[in-house]
């Protein structure tokens, strides 16, 4: 199979095509941004096809982040993988950014739990703690950020996503593992499009559609809600 993955869900535009019968990732791209998401993005996957060398044609599968993450940046994503789908008769799946910050460390040479954190701004988080054989422990929702790091419990555990900084500080006993494989995860502004498309390609089609994931509010104040609003 052959799954092209986008993401422009939160602060980077990357695309990706695997061939799992290779198990290999043929072609990547990844581009740090804030803003510029719909410009960067067709650009990108032209650039990933070419250097792949691969027609739309043998496409086998459409995978996108879906969320949490930017409203803007999600449909964005959402939007071009559903249209690919159409026009070439494929499906699309979608999977969650909490997921794909998750995945290196949960399916990588180091397993252990994880917490994944993105930053919702104003002391919350989209937040999701996962064990070692992928159940989920808490979340996924949104959390304060206090709060968030209370349900990550007090064993040794990984801290994934662009609020993985943030919610290990406030973990109180202080055991923080940062560390998977041979590499090092603080905050990465998004996650890697190479687990995207490993994720997409797992994915049911039925059950996983490319479709905005908005998480239910926990715990969320009403001053909370006033101010995300604003924000």
């Amino acid at each position: 199979m052959r799954v092209l993955a986008l993401d422009t869900a939160l602060g980077a535009t990357a695309v990706a095509l695997l061939d799992t019968d290779a198990n290999l990732i043929l072609a990547e791209e990844s581009q740090a941004m804030e803003r510029g998401h719909s410009e960067a993005l067709m650009p990108m996957v032209e650039r990933v096809m070419a250097a792949a060398g691969v027609e739309f044609s043998a496409i086998d599968r459409f995978g996108v982040t879906i969320g949490p993450g930017s409203f803007t940046g999600l449909r964005i994503g959402i939007a071009a993988a559903r249209g690919f789908a159409l026009v070439h008769d494929r499906p699309a799946v979608g999977v969650s950014t909490l997921a794909a910050y998750a995945a290196p460390v949960l399916f990588g040479g180091e397993r252990r739990p994880v917490a994944a954190a993105i930053d919702a701004r104003n002391g919350m988080a989209f937040f999701q703690a996962m064990g070692v054989d992928g159940r989920t422990i808490a979340g996924p929702g949104l959390y304060r950020i206090e709060e968030a790091a209370r349900k990550t419990g007090d064993g040794a555990i990984s801290f994934v996503g662009n609020a993985a900084d943030k919610l290990a500080a406030a973990r109180r006993d202080g055991q923080v593992d940062f560390r998977f494989g041979a590499g090092t995860v603080s905050a990465l502004p998004a996650p890697p499009i190479a687990w995207v498309a490993r994720l997409a390609s797992a994915a049911n089609p039925a059950t996983s559609p490319a479709r905005p994931m908005y998480l239910r509010e926990v715990n969320v104040t009403m001053g909370d809600r006033a101010r995300l609003q604003r924000a």
